[in-house]
């Protein structure tokens, strides 16, 4: 059963894979990595918390209500991985590809 640290670590993994397309882009990418290091904060607080599945949603409201009420940067972020988690619970090729670690070809160009 996938647990939202399973998935955090999962996306974690594919975050890495984000930052190497990112960095080869030819545009200005600032509000990209403003926006990746956020979530990869929310990511990391997840795995190290390890909320459960059932009180994962009130883990993330808490976390956003922590940042303050003008942070709307942090609850697009938290509700990204909501999302997220609800599609993972949905679709088993989604976790699982998750569980395995996200894989990538653009992880090696990081």
């Amino acid at each position: 059963m996938l647990t939202p640290e399973m998935l955090c670590r999962g996306l974690l993994s594919a975050l890495d894979a984000s930052e190497g397309r990112r960095r080869r882009r030819a545009r200005n990418t600032t509000a990209d990595s403003i926006g990746l290091a956020i979530q990869r904060e929310l990511l990391e607080a997840v795995v190290l918390d390890a909320p459960d599945a059932e009180d994962f949603e009130r883990w993330l409201v808490a976390r956003c209500l922590a940042e303050g009420e003008s942070d709307g940067a942090m609850r697009a972020m938290a509700l990204v991985i909501w999302q997220q988690w609800r599609l993972a619970s949905e679709a088993t090729d989604f976790s699982a590809w998750l569980t395995h670690g996200a894989p990538s070809d653009d992880r090696g160009n990081v």
